[in-house]
């Protein structure tokens, strides 16, 4: 903020001038710095860390239950990670359709 005083009309008039914007060095470097960050968190965001890698694809696959321990079924999927499902009520050998996130190691019995 730019507070005019009688003294500076006196000695420099020329900052008293509507429309006259004059950056002094330290207003203009960070001005150059803080455009340098907005430009990073747009590269960053688009670019490098993308918001829908949060969003996953369900996929849906029918299996077998290999164990249920105390209401947490065990199963196996094609992409060979081991799948938990909780408050599981099924018994070992039961087949489901379950619904998981690609990558995710627990899933949820869909019912048809």
């Amino acid at each position: 903020m730019v507070t005019f005083r009688l003294k500076n009309l006196i000695h420099h008039p020329e900052t008293a001038v509507p429309g006259n914007l004059e950056l002094n060095h330290s207003q203009k470097l960070a001005l150059g710095f803080g455009g340098a960050f907005i430009v990073a968190g747009i590269v960053l965001s688009t670019l490098v860390f993308p918001f829908w890698n949060f969003i996953r694809d369900d996929v849906f696959e029918e299996v077998e239950i290999l164990t249920n321990d105390n209401g947490i079924c065990y199963v196996e999927t094609q992409d060979n990670i081991p799948k938990t499902i909780d408050n599981c009520s099924l018994q070992k050998g039961d087949k489901a359709t379950i619904k998981f996130g690609e990558g995710l190691a627990w899933a949820t019995i869909v019912e048809p």
